[in-house]
């Protein structure tokens, strides 16, 4: 029995993200992984690959960075997990509270799905109103009902809820106009990210804030993403926003399980317990919310992230990385075929079949001759560890993948492909 075979005997999926499943790399990927170092991973039979899936995007400086380990290994020694609130929870919250301009507020969990859910239930307390806009574009918030009912996988999440979520789309505030004559006085929040791949056009974000602020609607940003990648106090920094709640995770602890949702202290005190007489709110209450490990991990990362502005190398890299894909596509007669996009500290690339539309058998070709090039890169996310060596490798990899690339082009992609289509998350069928 292979690593594939014993992992779907055992856990629903083969692994506990789907985005890590089976049917989102190319056969050739390696089934499972062993370690990781620096911005390498390691497969159980030792093989080595360049990752750019670090950890969906979860490490953000290298896997097993030894200065961050260490202050988890700290926090490990000092019990973990205690009985009543731990010094470096009070740390780690007075951090997040100083570094982030629009927080007054946070409670730590261990996901993301967690943060934004407990956002939303904290908006429809604070507005007393049912429904919630959330943006079309934007791929996951959570996998709690409210979000995944307004995906294509409704099956198990009941009608009501379905019909709770309503979908506007980024840049195009005539939607979410709609939405609010639609629903008059019943939209409680209005939930996006800040940007993924389109810039904001058109003062776009700063519009949504406003229409929000004058319908009584709580702003909530999801900067699981673009937090502390963007800019070290978030995308909302960087474009000059004021949300009501916002809520980071992926890289706050480098790897690490940490997440939270944080914000204005009228909204974020409905999860109080101070206030005699008042009604409460059932906010979190995860018994490892505040595990010391990871929260040890976030305050070094952040240390670490001021000490080397690890930011500036994200963007530094991102921007040689993208060069080099245009390049080497344009060398091999791919370009147009073959896009890249983003912005440099979170880029992405297309792979576009004769029409222009999007290809899942070249992505897959693509990612399957990168693996077998060493290079694991399902998509791209960087970190302080992507340097000249790595950037170097990556080159060479990119020649020897597109030289294939474009033999498919002109012979047909199933000459080349070893195995099945890499296939979308959300899909209605298996």
């Amino acid at each position: 029995m292979n690593y594939q075979e014993r992992l779907l005997r055992v856990i629903p999926g083969g692994a506990h993200t789907y985005s890590r499943g089976f049917d989102q790399f190319p056969s050739n990927a390696p089934q499972i992984l062993a370690r990781g170092k620096g911005a390498h991973v390691f497969d159980a039979e030792g093989n080595r690959f360049l990752d750019y899936g670090m950890a969906l995007r979860a490490v953000h400086i290298g896997y097993a960075e030894e200065e961050i380990d260490a202050a988890a290994i700290a926090q490990i020694q000092n019990g973990n997990n205690l009985t009543r609130p731990s010094l470096i929870e009070l740390e780690a919250a007075e951090l997040l509270v100083d570094l982030i301009d629009s927080v007054d507020m946070v409670k730590f969990t261990k996901n993301g799905s967690t943060s934004v859910s407990a956002a939303v239930k904290l908006a429809r307390a604070y507005t007393g109103r049912d429904l919630v806009a959330r943006c079309a574009e934007h791929p996951f918030f959570s996998y709690d009902d409210w979000f995944i009912g307004s995906t294509p996988l409704t099956r198990g999440i009941p009608q009501d809820t379905i019909e709770k979520t309503k979908l506007f789309r980024y840049n195009d505030l005539a939607s979410l106009e709609a939405l609010v004559a639609e629903f008059p006085g019943r939209i409680a929040c209005v939930v996006l990210e800040p940007v993924t791949t389109e810039e904001p056009c058109d003062d776009f974000l700063h519009r949504v804030q406003a229409l929000c602020r004058r319908h009584g609607m709580v702003l909530i940003l999801d900067e699981m993403i673009t937090g502390f990648r963007w800019h070290l106090k978030g995308a909302q920094h960087l474009y000059g926003l004021e949300p009501d709640l916002c809520t980071f995770g992926k890289a706050m602890a480098n790897g690490f399980s940490v997440s939270c949702v944080a914000g204005r202290r009228e909204i974020m005190e409905l999860g109080a317990i101070e206030f005699e007489g008042r009604e409460r709110l059932f906010l979190l209450s995860t018994t490892h919310g505040a595990e010391m490990a990871g929260l040890g991990a976030f305050v070094a990362a952040m240390a670490f992230m001021r000490r080397h502005d690890v930011v500036a190398h994200l963007w530094d890299y991102g921007r040689r990385l993208m060069d080099a894909m245009q390049a080497a596509a344009a060398r091999h007669g791919v370009a147009d075929r073959f896009k890249v996009g983003g912005f440099p500290c979170s880029p992405y690339y297309l792979t576009l079949d004769d029409t222009g539309a999007a290809s899942l058998p070249l992505r897959t070709l693509y990612a399957q001759e990168m693996v077998r090039n060493g290079v694991l890169m399902p998509w791209i996310a960087l970190s302080w560890r992507h340097g000249d060596a790595e950037l170097a490798f990556t080159e060479q990899a990119l020649d020897a993948t597109f030289a294939v690339y474009s033999r498919a082009l002109e012979e047909g992609v199933d000459k080349y492909l070893e195995g099945p289509a890499i296939k979308p998350v959300f899909r209605k069928f298996n």
